[in-house]
């Protein structure tokens, strides 16, 4: 057997070294790499939900001039001179027969939503314990 040269087992130590060493480096870039990525999508979902607020709020304010207009448009038509309060009552009738309405609704379609059970895999076990226990 021949001897081994020291000159390469030196030069091999050092690759090995320098291959380690570049692998941390990488590891530590892809690292910061994926921070600063979840940091710039994190960025852009904050912002997102405060436009998204902002909108809502625009939404419900539109809303209540909505209804307010509307009120009084039903107090000018429906109701003689002097009498605008009448209105904003109807209308504050009509908006809680339709909550009601949505409550019950809603009320109704939760309770038939039932939980989701594994059916399927409930009535392969059953086959299972009876193949088994021989039933």
């Amino acid at each position: 057997m021949a001897a081994e040269d020291p000159h390469l087992a030196a030069s091999l130590a050092q690759t090995i070294t320098e291959v380690s060493e570049r692998a941390s480096v990488l590891v530590r870039e892809e690292i910061e790499l994926a921070k600063a990525e979840i940091f710039e999508k994190l960025t852009k979902l904050l912002r997102g939900a405060v436009v998204g607020l902002a909108a809502g709020i625009f939404g419900i304010v539109a809303l209540l001039y909505f209804l307010n207009g509307f009120a009084w448009l039903i107090s000018i038509e429906l109701f003689p001179r002097g009498k605008y309060y009448a209105g904003f009552f109807v209308l504050a009738v009509l908006l809680v027969l339709l909550g009601a309405a949505a409550g019950f609704l809603a009320a109704k379609w939760l309770k038939a939503a039932a939980p989701p059970t594994p059916d399927m895999a409930i009535d392969e076990a059953r086959k299972i314990r009876a193949t088994v226990t021989g039933d």
